[in-house]
């Protein structure tokens, strides 16, 4: 099972759409907040995405718990868990949801690691990245008994030195 997560897109639109495209095989597409888009904004539709601290009126929620093979994912943009100094809020709300993998924005920073059985995901920015040059997201596999994660630049190219695989 094939998912792809962003964050932090800033009022991009066309990109948003154009990641869908290019990833069409994609079950499940999540953003993790910062869109800036409203709720019936196209770019968006097709998106699992939650509120963002720059995300004013749009009604979306602040979290999510989403199923995608026998996994739990937990959803949020990072903002109401200190995720800039330390993801270990993060990874304790996740584990209360009962959730295998947390997906978190905010930072604008990339990072994937283990913690605990549980998987925690930052796609970093596909706008205004930070601790690298590359404008990024992540496509996540759920294969039999591992993860695979993809890092991409925004333009398609997958970083393959970024590629890891987590057992679970």
């Amino acid at each position: 099972m094939k998912i792809l997560i962003v964050s932090d897109s800033h009022g991009l639109q066309r990109e948003l759409e154009e990641l869908k495209k290019r990833h069409r095989d994609a079950e499940l597409f999540i953003h993790c907040g910062d869109s800036e888009l409203e709720k019936d904004d196209p770019a968006i539709q097709g998106f699992h995405v939650v509120r963002g601290n720059c995300d004013f009126h749009n009604g979306f929620p602040e979290q999510l718990l989403l199923s995608a093979k026998d996994k739990k994912i937990f959803v949020t943009h990072g903002h109401l868990y200190q995720v800039k100094t330390n993801p270990l809020n993060v990874y304790y709300k996740a584990r209360e949801s009962g959730a295998d993998i947390a997906c978190f924005g905010h930072s604008h920073r990339l990072g994937a690691e283990m913690a605990d059985g549980v998987l925690l995901i930052n796609p970093g920015s596909v706008r205004l990245p930070r601790g690298r040059s590359e404008k990024t997201y992540v496509v996540l596999e759920i294969g039999e008994d591992h993860y695979l994660i993809r890092v991409y630049e925004y333009l398609g190219k997958e970083l393959e030195d970024l590629r890891q695989t987590f057992p679970f």
